[in-house]
């Protein structure tokens, strides 16, 4: 693992996302969750974009995803852009397969999966807006891979930094890790000191204060 990820590794997504705001940045989605408990995923984006069957750019004979799991490695988080679609799963048990044969961390998906119990059963993290049955054969296709994405509002760019957790994932961009993750481990720090407050008796009141979290930012460049 690199050094940027064991960093962000540390972290949560929560603060990674305070650090984003701080810097007027862009990173967080919502609504994406874990299909399954597992523990927390880092790694670097390999994006995938997908479109609907009968949009211009369809690729004939390569089914989505594949080509970026064959190539990514065991730093790696494929990043699938299906613009939110409920309805159509873009990922199964063989993706999963493929992906921890290549030690992939995981995925994160802008949209449905499918055979959530296989999932869960190979341990595999898998993030998604839902489970579905709905295969994706004749419905949506893979545009490109390895390419600027929207995903949940996000522009995700390849090798990009992305955490994923209970709380939701987060992207970090690549051009600007060393000042998220920095803001975010001051942040981190200041909120377990005030955690200890409150559980040292201190009033609530006075530890959530606005000033609190402008002093534990202090520093960061915007």
């Amino acid at each position: 693992m690199t050094g940027l990820l064991e960093r962000l590794a540390a972290l949560d997504s929560c603060a990674v996302s305070d650090a984003l705001d701080h810097l007027g940045l862009s990173g967080a989605t919502t609504g994406i969750r874990p299909m399954w408990g597992m523990p927390k995923v880092v790694g670097h984006a390999r994006t995938v974009e997908v479109v609907e069957a009968a949009a211009a750019g369809e690729v004939k004979g390569r089914h989505i995803a594949t080509h970026t799991v064959a190539s990514s490695g065991p730093d790696d988080v494929v990043v699938i852009a299906n613009q939110g679609r409920l309805g159509v799963s873009c990922w199964g048990d063989i993706l999963t397969a493929a992906a921890q044969q290549r030690g992939i961390r995981g995925v994160v998906i802008d949209g449905a999966c499918r055979d959530v119990d296989a999932i869960a059963e190979a341990a595999f993290p898998v993030y998604a807006r839902a489970g579905v049955p709905v295969t994706a054969r004749g419905r949506i296709v893979e545009r490109a891979g390895d390419v600027p994405v929207t995903f949940g509002g996000v522009l995700v760019s390849p090798g990009d930094l992305v955490i994923a957790d209970a709380s939701g994932v987060v992207v970090v961009p690549a051009a600007r890790a060393d000042d998220v993750l920095a803001a975010a481990e001051r942040l981190a720090a200041r909120q377990a000191a005030m955690l200890e407050a409150v559980r040292a008796g201190r009033s609530v009141v006075d530890v959530m204060a606005d000033g609190q979290f402008a002093a534990a930012l202090a520093g960061a460049t915007a």
